[in-house]
């Protein structure tokens, strides 16, 4: 579990566009991630 100050896990994923996005794209900027259930999906 990530604690507040810990630093984020490298990872990749699919943007509602669909082109892969990594979070190292963004290195040395401020990043917000926001995470939703798709609507009407199950899950």
């Amino acid at each position: 579990m990530l604690k507040v100050g810990d630093q984020a896990p490298a990872f990749r994923l699919k943007s509602d566009a669909g082109r892969d996005v990594s979070l190292s794209d963004y290195l040395g900027k401020r990043v917000v991630l926001f995470f939703y259930p798709k609507a009407n999906t199950p899950g």
